[in-house]
């Protein structure tokens, strides 16, 4: 019972096509990892101006997983601005403060799970280490 809900579920919720509910669960992983570097990875560079270029390399590469990568992404991308959004209205309360910076934030998710290229938003002098 519990294996045909979890198959009906990514067939109907998550839109898995027929041939790929068994690779859907390992895309999912592996794109969280690579959210999770883009996001190390700017930890650690901290440099001005990269947090867009970090946003749609994490999304370029879990979406170049396959279906379970870009789903990965698009719900880490779109919970990580939900809460960044709260906590700014608790800084800041109802000013606005950082609407600007969550909609390019997630213009640059957008980019990235499109396929488009990331270093679009590569700032000149970001280290070559960071690719």
């Amino acid at each position: 019972m519990k294996l045909s809900t979890i198959i009906i579920f990514c067939f109907l919720i998550l839109g898995v096509s027929s041939q790929g509910w068994r690779t859907f669960p390992r895309e999912a992983v592996q794109g969280a990892k690579d959210m999770w570097r883009a996001y190390s990875d700017m930890r650690e560079a901290n440099y001005k101006g990269a947090d867009k270029y970090f946003h749609a390399r994490g999304n370029y590469d879990a979406a170049r997983r396959g279906p379970g990568g870009a789903w990965a992404a698009r719900v880490i991308s779109d919970a990580r601005e939900n809460v960044q959004r709260i906590t700014d209205r608790f800084k800041h309360g109802s000013s606005g403060h950082g609407a600007a910076d969550s909609r390019a934030d997630q213009a640059a998710n957008r980019w990235g799970r499109s396929g488009r290229d990331p270093n679009h938003f590569r700032p000149a002098g970001l280290p070559k280490k960071y690719k």
